[in-house]
Formats: C-alpha cells, sequence, structure tokens
C-alpha cells in the first residue's frame, strides 16, 4: 500500500486531488477516446440539468466565464438556456479563451449569445440565477483584479449561484481561500470529487453539493488511489442476548483539575452512552459528588497523585486522557502515569498540550488523538495559520510524526492514520463550536476503543456519531446548543447502526 492510499475507488465516496482528477481526465482522453470537446459538453449539460432543477422558475441567466475549460463549460451551458428559450447573458473575463474552451465560445456566439468583458451591478442584479464558470478547480492562487472585483459583485448581488466544478477562488485541494471567493448556493462537481470541498472554509462556499461523473466508467476512476474518502455510515454487530457489562470493556476517564469537573463528566456520560460496559473517572475529590448526582451510572473516583491512579490503571481497558486535566504537577503525574501504561488510549485536550511539550511517539500502542487546529499547531511547532493552510498534510504528519490516528477537529473534521489512510466528515454545523464537544466526542471515541473497535474504526464511527448527532439535535436551532444534547440523538444513531 502507498504512503497515501485509500483503496475504494467508488465515485461517490472517492475524494481526489486536482492532479489526480486532471489524470483521469487525460485517461479518459487519450485512453477510452473521449474528447475534451464532448467532455465539456457532458459536464454542461449536467450542470444545466441541476439548474433546471433547482430553479424551474428561472428565465434569466447570467453566466460568468473564466478563459480556461471551466469557462468553456459555462459557455456551453449558457448555450444550452437559449436553446430552452431562457435569456443567457455571459460575462467573460477575457476576449479570448483557451482550448477546447474557444469551441466553446464560438458555439455560443454562433447560437446568438451575448458577450460582454464589462458589466455593472444592475446586470447581475436583473438575473435570476447566475452561474459560476470562471476557474474552478484549476486556480491555486487567491483571485485578482478583474475577477476579483466580479466574484465581489456577484456576492454582492445576492443571487443564487451556481458553481461548476468548484466555487471560483476556493483551493480545491486545501478547501482554503485565499481572498475573493464565490459563496454559492450549489456545486456541481465533475469527474469526482475534489477533496476540498469537504473541509475548511469550503462548507461557507459550496451550498449543496452533487457529484456527475460524465458517464465515465469505473475503470478510469481505479487508474488512480483515491487520496482520501468520504466517513461512511458503519455497522456495529448486534449484541448477543447473553451479554454482560464486562463485554464491552471499561472505560477509565482521567481529568477534571480545579473547576473542570464538566469535562469528565460529559466525557465519561459519551462513553456509556456510546456503548461501554464500564466508565471510571479518575478526578478532584471536589468534583465526585456532582458527578455522582449528575449521572450515578459513573463510577466517580477521587485521586491525588499518580500513586492512588494505579489502582485504576489495573481496573481499566481503555483511557480517556486529557478532559479538563490542566498542566500542573497534578495533572502532569497523571498524564505520565497513563503513559506510561499500555492500555488503548484517547487523548485530548491538556492531554495534547502536554504532549507538545514533552513529545513522544505511540508506535505499537492503540492511540487516538483528537486535537482541534490550535492544540494541532502546537503538536506540529507551527502556527493555527499552517494547519489550516493544508488540513490534509497536517492531519497526515501529525499521524506520522506521533504513530497514532489523527483526528484533525473543525469544519470537515479529518481523520488521518499512520498509514496514510484520511477520511472526511462531512456532517457537522456551527453550532457545536461550544464547550463541552470535543469532550463528547472524546468519550465517544474511547467508548468504541472499549468495545474492541480498532483506533481507525473508533475514530472513523466516532466523528461520524458525533457530528450527526450534533445536526439532529441542531434542528431546534444552532444558537445556544450544547455538547450534552447530543447524547439523545447519539443513543439513536448508534442503536440504529446495530444489524
Amino acid at each position: 500500500m502507498s504512503a497515501r492510499a485509500n483503496t475504494q475507488p467508488d465515485p461517490p465516496n472517492a475524494l481526489y486531488t486536482t492532479a489526480q482528477v486532471r489524470a483521469l481526465d487525460a485517461h479518459a482522453i487519450d485512453v477510452l477516446g473521449i474528447s475534451g470537446d464532448e467532455l465539456m459538453r457532458r459536464a454542461a449539460r449536467a450542470a444545466f440539468d441541476v439548474l433546471c432543477r433547482r430553479w424551474p422558475q428561472a428565465s434569466r441567466l447570467v453566466v460568468a466565464c473564466g478563459p480556461g475549460n471551466n469557462g468553456g463549460d459555462g459557455f456551453l451551458l449558457a448555450a444550452l438556456a437559449l436553446e430552452a428559450g431562457l435569456d443567457a447573458r455571459v460575462l467573460a473575463l477575457t476576449a479570448d479563451s483557451r482550448g477546447d474552451a474557444a469551441h466553446a465560445r464560438q458555439a455560443f456566439a454562433r447560437a446568438g449569445g451575448r458577450i460582454d468583458l464589462t458589466w455593472e451591478a444592475d446586470d447581475l442584479e436583473q438575473a435570476d440565477v447566475i452561474v459560476d464558470a470562471l476557474y474552478g478547480s484549476g486556480l491555486t492562487r487567491p483571485l485578482r483584479d478583474n475577477a476579483a472585483t466580479l466574484v465581489e459583485a456577484i456576492g454582492a448581488s445576492g443571487k443564487p449561484v451556481l458553481a461548476l466544478d468548484v466555487p471560483s477562488g476556493l483551493n480545491a485541494d486545501t478547501g482554503t481561500a485565499g481572498g475573493a471567493v464565490i459563496r454559492a448556493s450549489a456545486t456541481t462537481c465533475f469527474v469526482a470529487w475534489k477533496r476540498g470541498l469537504f473541509t475548511g472554509q469550503a462548507a461557507d462556499c459550496c451550498g449543496t453539493l452533487s457529484l456527475h461523473t460524465l458517464g465515465l466508467p469505473g475503470i478510469v476512476h481505479a487508474t488512480q488511489e483515491a487520496d482520501a474518502v468520504l466517513l461512511s455510515q458503519t455497522a456495529l454487530p448486534a449484541r448477543p442476548r447473553d451479554s454482560h457489562k464486562g463485554r464491552y470493556g471499561h472505560v477509565l476517564v482521567i481529568g477534571g483539575d480545579h473547576g473542570m469537573g464538566g469535562a469528565v463528566c460529559m466525557a465519561g456520560e459519551a462513553a456509556l452512552r456510546s456503548g461501554a460496559g464500564l466508565v471510571s473517572v479518575a478526578t478532584r475529590g471536589e468534583h465526585v459528588p456532582a458527578l455522582l448526582s449528575a449521572r450515578p451510572e459513573l463510577m466517580g473516583k477521587a485521586v491525588t497523585s499518580a500513586e492512588s491512579l494505579s489502582p485504576l490503571l489495573e481496573r481499566a481497558s481503555v483511557l480517556a486522557l486529557g478532559p479538563g486535566l490542566g498542566q500542573d504537577e497534578w495533572g502532569r503525574d497523571l498524564w505520565q502515569a497513563a503513559l506510561a501504561s499500555a492500555l488503548p488510549l484517547m487523548l485530548d485536550a491538556d492531554g495534547l498540550n502536554l504532549l507538545a511539550a514533552a513529545p513522544r511517539d505511540f508506535d505499537g500502542r492503540d492511540v487516538v488523538l483528537t486535537p482541534h487546529p490550535g492544540e494541532a499547531a502546537r503538536l506540529l511547532q507551527c502556527d493555527t495559520a499552517a494547519v489550516q493552510a493544508d488540513r490534509f498534510a497536517a492531519a497526515r504528519e501529525l499521524a506520522t510524526r506521533y504513530q497514532a490516528v489523527v483526528v484533525l477537529k473543525g469544519a470537515g473534521s479529518l481523520v488521518a492514520a499512520p498509514d496514510g489512510r484520511v477520511a472526511v466528515c462531512r456532517h457537522g454545523n456551527p453550532g457545536m463550536a461550544s464547550g463541552g464537544m470535543g469532550d463528547v466526542l472524546g468519550g465517544i471515541i474511547a467508548g468504541l476503543l472499549a468495545q474492541h473497535l480498532s483506533p481507525w474504526q473508533a475514530a472513523c464511527l466516532g466523528v461520524d456519531l458525533h457530528a450527526r448527532a450534533g445536526d439532529l439535535a441542531a434542528r431546534q436551532g444552532e444558537r445556544g446548543l450544547l455538547a450534552s444534547d447530543l447524547f439523545a440523538p447519539l443513543r439513536s444513531l448508534i442503536n440504529g447502526l446495530d444489524n
């Protein structure tokens, strides 16, 4: 297996880099004999069909076309709109187009289409729908000059936007935008999913996503190993009728320094709700009464030192280390004692900050690290901006450096393994940007580890369950969403997965 192998070539779940998609295009043209003109016609038809289904009452279109193939898709879409009796006008960035796009431009002109090189705000405001066919996936630098001005004007118009392949200004590999960017109502992606559409800033730019493989057979996609995959729902085995709690593991949550008792309580309940048989919580003594009052199924234990933690480590099968742990002497002592054991480990929060201060790898041990971008930056000894600039590279580097499965949290959370695999979560919502959400995720993953899932399986399933539970909980609104609101939908989801 290559360093970045994801062996699933299934287009609905496979994610590719732009270089890989260019290779897929080249294979279709050079090996299968499908011309570039034909691929462009298929893309235009697919996008026009999306437009007609989403905005069936639209009669006036403005199509913004760049000089390359993305612009060619736009010219042909505009020609189809004219043929269907719609008013379709093209705003072109340049007086000429390149390659196959030049033929598409000529086809639109022959159909009687209007091409303007200048525009006013009123030109955009009169449209029912604006089509973004400026740059697509080929652009890796920020938009400049008249392209940036047009994109900003499109945004200011308030009109719905259909982006072709990738919203212009969005990096299709990283999901970042370094300047002006299209914020589409819908994006129709061609040939294969570009990996950057599912993480970082992409969630604010893409709108509703759809994939159109343009009729290319699966053998084309099989020529490239997917760079990453989308997380998909995974089934848990049904529990036998003679089950007992010892069969499903004993999670020990370690943390909760002064004033941080809620973190270990939420992590502990999340481990229980995800199906762990037993959950103990090693914390400051002041938190134990409140812990037992809030969730009596948790076994709260007061610990004052690494020595008092030792008996609890002997009875546990999985550790959840870090929620509310702190970085003072008490937290450091417990952290060192926990890391000295050989138990499977979920490491979060201050457990990660202590690791950044005293790095080590976990080769040979079952470990899941769950950093947010700030913690990831400390672990990589860089700044948060560098992590967010290429989340895929950061997640892979973390997994390799620490020889652990890594969950890089954020919009479009990534799960990375030391062998190069990456899975991307397409669920979750802004309401989950609130205190305690990471503690719940860590507890879920620890609970799944206790049920004998591998670190990769536990991280992938845990991230997916956590995000989808958040989406269900947010049906009552994103603002005010609490971490504990995830417990009811989490239980429903995890039981819905049972065979």
